[in-house]
């Protein structure tokens, strides 16, 4: 799957979004080693702080799956003017995925226009993660 195809699935699952509240419909799509990508988008909740990011829920449905690291690529696309990137909770649950398979994803910001590309690394340097607990 190409970077396109990837922003792509990314865009698609935007448009299952449960938004009624924000109206910004966002989208992800992981991509993993194996080729298999995983999509998730935003689901909001009248209770404002039980919304769920659309990383958060592609990252649920990858481990509910059984997938543990490989994590190589991930989108996200939303309605903005500008390309968005993962809020700091969407960033601290990928990069747990990307430490389990030792990887650092290229996360790739999409906007209307342009794509923002950066590693998850430099998005949440620092990280906290499984290593930490040791």
């Amino acid at each position: 799957m190409t970077d396109e195809d990837l922003i792509a699935a990314a865009r698609a699952a935007a448009g299952h979004s449960w938004s009624p509240y924000s109206n910004f419909a966002v989208g992800a799509a992981l991509r993993f080693a194996d080729g298999a990508v995983v999509t998730g988008t935003n689901i909001e909740n009248a209770s404002f702080g039980m919304a769920l990011c659309a990383e958060t829920v592609a990252v649920a449905k990858a481990m509910a799956d059984g997938r543990r690291g490989g994590l190589e690529a991930i989108a996200v696309s939303g309605p903005g003017p500008d390309p968005i990137t993962p809020c700091g909770r969407c960033r601290q649950v990928l990069y747990e995925l990307a430490a389990l398979g030792g990887t650092d994803p290229e996360v790739l910001c999409v906007g209307p226009d342009a794509v923002h590309r950066i590693r998850l690394s430099v998005l949440l340097p620092a990280a906290f993660g499984p290593a930490s607990l040791t």
